[in-house]
């Protein structure tokens, strides 16, 4: 082999060792297990009970805050459904509210929530 052939053999290597040595980029959100639940939830209805989905949703919201990370889109608008088929209408809301407040874009979509839960304990 060549000097040459050895030079770029040589700076290819250590070009692939510094690579593998960078740093992984930071998650833009904090999923845990919401996407898990999803699945479960569609796929074996009555797998995961809203109690259960509180607890893990907390838990991931906990975790998040822990670490410095951002909660996932959805997960607080999630949460504040499980909380209102548990009938606990103000912890929903509350949570509703947090998911606006985090995602803007989700204002329309949570209004219509908080209206339908909202005429919902007028009846």
């Amino acid at each position: 082999m060549s000097i040459h052939k050895l030079s770029v053999a040589g700076a290819g290597l250590a070009l692939l060792l510094l690579t593998g040595c960078a740093q992984q980029p930071k998650q833009l959100y904090h999923w845990g297990d919401y996407e898990n639940l999803l699945y479960i939830m569609y796929t074996e209805p009555g797998a995961a009970d809203p109690d259960m989905q509180i607890q893990k949703l907390t838990a991931d919201i906990q975790q998040a805050h822990a670490k410095d990370l951002r909660i996932a889109p959805g997960i607080h608008a999630h949460l504040g459904y499980m909380y209102a088929l548990k009938g606990n209408m103000a912890s929903a809301k509350a949570e509703f509210i947090k998911e606006k407040q985090l995602y803007p874009e989700s204002a329309i979509f949570i209004d219509g929530m908080l209206q339908r839960m909202e005429k919902g304990m007028d009846s």
